[in-house]
Formats: C-alpha cells, structure tokens, sequence
C-alpha cells in the first residue's frame, strides 16, 4: 500500500431527495445521525489500526448533504480521522454543503472544525431552474451561503454547476455563468445532467424538454469558453480552477492513488484491489464488511483515467508505473494519432483529449484502449 492516502466519508442524508439524484441518501433523523456517526468513528478506529497509520493528505466529505450532519460532528469524525491516521499538515479537508444550510454559525463552526474546503451544489444561477431542479435555495441564498463562508475564513470554495438543463439555452446557462464567476470561487465543477434510471426526471423524461445532443454539446464547449475567459482553466472533464486550486482529492483518484471510503455506496482502492460498502445503511450500521470489487489499476484503467485529465498520459508516467508501461503507451500513441486532431492532441512523449474530445470521451477511450 502507498504511504499516500485519501480518505472519503460519505454522509447519507438529506432533507429531500432532488428528482435528478440516484447517490445513496435517507432522510436525515438526528438519532440516525447520531448513530451514523458512531458507526463511523469505529470504522475510522478499526482501518486506522488495519492500515498502520498511512499519511492521509486529502479528507472528503461527501452525500447526501454533510451540512445536514452538522458541524460538530463532522469535526469528530475529524477528530477520530485524527486519532487513527497521519493526516498531514496542510491537508485538503472538504465538506459538501447545500447553500441552505449555510448560516453564520454553521459557516464559523465548520470552519472551527477543520474543514478547509466547502463544496457548495449551487447548479444554476436562474431560480427557475432551480425550483425544477428542486433544489432547497434560491440564488440569493447560494450567494449568502458564499458570502458567510468567506467571513468565516474559508479561502477555498468550489461551486457547482449543471449543463444540459430542462428548457435550457445558451442564454439561461451564459446567466449561470456569469452568477457563479461573480461569486469569485477558486474551483468549479460544470458536468451535464445525467437522467439516472429510477430517479423522478427519468419516469418523466419525454416531458422534460431537455437540450438534444448537440444543443448539450454547445453549452459544454460554452461553458469551457466561459470559465477559460474568467481565469478558470479546465484540468479534467467537469472540473475549472484558479492555479492551485485543483481539488487535490478528486486528483487522487483520477492519477490512480490509493483511497478509503467509508459509509454506504463508498467505494476504495488499496493495495491493488478495490471494494465497496453496499447501499444500505443497516448493514453497515450492524458493522457488515465491504465487498469485494476485484483487482484494479492495471494500465487500461490507469491509461482510462489519466486521460480524463487535461494533463492526459504521458510516456514517463506510463514507463514508471508498469514494467511495459513505455510499450504500452506507443500502442496507444499509435491508436491516438489516426483519431481526428479536433478530439485528440499528440506527441512522442504524451497524448491528451480536447474539450471537443471529453464530450466524446468514452468513445474516444474505446478506440484507445479496446
């Protein structure tokens, strides 16, 4: 196992289940809570004896809604993180919020706890879009919650933002934009709407007048445009941020380190194998094991998810990583460059895809790598 680790705490609950969502979460029952949370500090307590202390550099956060569990317990659960791992001096501690949850002595008390980082599911800067969405605030809230976060302290904000929405246009996601670059975050996440089987939008998906391909199509290569022109720079797929401010953790994950993740539907990568937590909080209530998901790492995922990031594959990474590495990568080099140059940028040392070549990245991925 590597010394370097990233830890992710899921936290299922939420006050309402959103119509486009299918993670994992429950109503949020403070005794639930209460017990979720004592659930995890033993599980935190048993991985941390398990493990031999490894340097953790990176703590999320993530739901669910984590602002609904409150501060003081998310600055235990830091504390029991504390106790059973190395988390290391200036480590990227980040803790997802939803905008109404926000107030001055939530803000102040987070950040009294540790969190260094706030990720905030603004989504839309259009309050009609927002109730479609069925999201808990308005944009005059989600720009108090950011305001408060800052008088709390907080130096580092990624905000969220959905492309592709119902009824949507290229003017209503200009609007968006300019909302959330207004609001000075140093990272944001732009991704398209999903419609997940099982969840409200996709029993009522013909109704939803969503953008078709290429109109989603355009408000990606917009939105890239946007942000680039704000001082955003795009570093993977979804994800915009001021120099610096890449979120360290979701780094990890796509540059194939190692992590723990804790709580129902938290999935994790150590030692080559990966396994998971099932979907139910019972179980892991009653202190049921992970499941095991299989080996991982190999150089296809690695290639796969390297190539989600604006950096892509390189020869040198590929060359220390596994013994074929630099073979492998010519193949793969050879591959890339009978793609079209508009998808696919190439030279003898790496290979990267455009922001044309994100939005057809699996695609672009299957030819690669099959």
């Amino acid at each position: 196992m590597s010394a370097v680790l990233s830890l992710y705490l899921h936290i299922p609950f939420c006050r309402k289940k959103c119509p486009y969502c299918d993670f994992y979460s429950l109503p949020a029952e403070e005794s639930l809570m209460d017990a979720y949370e004592a659930a995890l500090r033993d599980r935190l307590r048993e991985w941390g004896g398990r493990l031999s202390r490894p340097n953790v550099h990176t703590v999320y956060f993530g739901g669910g809604t984590p602002s609904l569990f409150g501060a003081a317990r998310l600055m235990h659960l830091l504390e029991a993180a504390s106790a059973a791992f190395e988390i290391a001096p200036g480590a990227e501690i980040t803790a997802e919020a939803n905008p109404a949850d926000v107030t001055d002595d939530f803000a102040r008390a987070l950040f009294a706890s540790g969190v260094n980082r706030v990720s905030l599911g603004i989504q839309s800067g259009n309050d009609g879009e927002l109730a479609v969405l069925g999201r808990r605030h308005t944009t005059r809230a989600a720009a108090e919650a950011v305001w408060l976060l800052r008088d709390a302290g907080f130096r580092n904000l990624s905000l969220d933002l959905m492309l592709g929405l119902p009824g949507s246009t290229g003017e209503t996601l200009g609007r968006s934009l300019d909302f959330l670059t207004s609001l000075s975050p140093e990272h944001i996440s732009a991704y398209l709407l999903k419609i997940e089987p099982g969840t409200p939008f996709a029993a009522r998906a013909d109704t939803l007048s969503l953008p078709d391909d290429d109109g989603a199509a355009e408000q990606y290569l917009l939105a890239v445009r946007a942000l680039a022109e704000a001082g955003y720079a795009q570093y993977e797929i979804s994800n915009f941020a001021r120099p610096g401010f890449e979120s360290r953790h979701n780094l990890q994950y796509w540059r194939s380190g190692e992590y723990l993740g804790l709580g129902p539907a938290a999935h994790s990568f150590l030692s080559g194998r990966r396994f998971f937590y099932p979907r139910d909080l019972a179980a892991f209530l009653s202190g049921n094991a992970p499941v095991d998901d299989g080996p991982g790492g190999n150089f296809s995922e690695y290639a796969m998810l390297a190539l989600r990031l604006a950096e892509g594959l390189s020869r040198a990474a590929c060359a220390a990583r596994f013994p074929d590495g630099a073979a492998r990568f010519s193949e793969l080099l050879r591959r890339a460059e009978t793609l079209p140059a508009r998808l696919i940028l190439c030279s003898p040392e790496r290979v990267s895809l455009t922001a044309e070549g994100f939005l057809v990245s699996n695609a672009v991925l299957a030819s690669l790598l099959s």
